[in-house]
């Protein structure tokens, strides 16, 4: 059901029936590695091409949430996948593999919330029983698209973020046992004219911020509806930005209440300059941790605010300013 311009509350509920978060060996050494259901402990996973990778991170995360659901992979309806390589081909060519029917989304770091909400209203109006939506990112694959590659060792100012290696996947059903997808919020493009590809958090703070008060106004809440509200992958930079600019116009955040998963991944002694991002930060943070705080019973609702930067080499190369965007997606137990 719609609610307001660019809100969903769901009626069924869509259940989280399986979930799985992969990582690659920096996130093994990180604050959440046990959240992990499979840590890898070589960044090429077997594979001749950092891009292969990804793409066998991707198709592992399915494959545990699939078996994890204990549904068939036959009687999924729909695959709904995202990632930051260019014609997003991490996502296809996992979906050639998985050969379920594939809708791909790019919402660059917001892809995780997008194919959730995505997910989430075919299984809400019956437009599907099952549906599997995930998305991934590996740290020297997009090093080498988006910037230069790892073996230049370029420096990066304290803005810069960490690129995530690793994948997260969920299957979605009308009933069973599992968290629960309650809402959802469409977020809108917004310029804040910032232009340095280092600089994500800046860029991307107020589509956070946007999405999040749409949420509030639109579903009439507040932020002590949520245990916890956590951003995707603004980073000390854009989180504090965030959070000022929530303070200004009125929403008040408990202590600890308002999070960022750029923040959580790693420990404060890895070298990832402002936080973690990529595709897969959202993710892994949240299909591996947060939907376990949940099952473990230590929270019972989350909005997962993911934040994307909608630029491309191409457009960051021709000097333009990084139009950025954020989805946000409520869970409950």
């Amino acid at each position: 059901m719609l609610s307001g311009r660019q809100s969903f509350i769901f009626q069924s509920n869509p259940v989280i029936l399986g979930h799985s978060a992969v990582g690659g060996p920096f996130e093994a050494r990180g604050a959440l590695s046990s959240e992990f259901d499979r840590l890898f402990d070589d960044i090429w996973m077997g594979q001749d091409s950092f891009e292969k990778a990804e793409k066998k991170l991707l198709e592992e995360a399915c494959n545990v949430a699939i078996t994890k659901s204990n549904v068939k992979k036959e009687d999924i309806n729909f695959f709904i996948s995202g990632d930051l390589m260019n014609q997003i081909i991490t996502s296809s060519f996992a979906a050639r593999t998985l050969s379920i029917p594939y809708l791909g989304v790019f919402g660059a770091c917001s892809s995780s919330m997008e194919s959730l909400a995505t997910a989430s209203i075919l299984v809400d109006t019956e437009s599907a029983k099952y549906v599997l939506a995930g998305t991934s990112s590996h740290n020297a694959a997009v090093e080498k698209q988006f910037r230069y590659p790892t073996e230049y060792g370029s420096q990066k100012p304290p803005t810069a973020q960490w690129t995530v290696t690793g994948a997260g996947a969920v299957v979605l059903g009308k009933s069973g046992i599992g968290p629960k997808v309650t809402s959802a919020t469409i977020g809108k493009v917004v310029d804040m004219g910032v232009s340095d590809p280092f600089n994500m958090g800046e860029a991307m703070a107020q589509a956070a911020v946007d999405t999040i008060e749409t949420h509030f106004k639109e579903l009439n809440r507040d932020p002590s509806y949520y245990d916890i509200v956590v951003t995707g992958d603004l980073g000390k930079i854009g989180h504090k930005i965030a959070e000022e600019i929530l303070e200004q116009d009125g929403f008040h955040f408990k202590e600890g209440c308002f999070k960022d998963c750029g923040m959580l991944i790693y420990n404060d002694n890895q070298p990832v300059f402002a936080g973690g991002s990529g595709c897969a930060c959202s993710a892994v943070v949240t299909y591996g941790h947060f939907l376990k705080e949940i099952e473990r019973g230590n929270i019972n609702k989350i909005l997962v605010v993911a934040t994307g930067a909608l630029m491309s080499p191409m457009s960051y190369q021709q000097k333009e300013s990084i139009p950025s965007i954020a989805h946000a997606v409520s869970i409950e137990k």
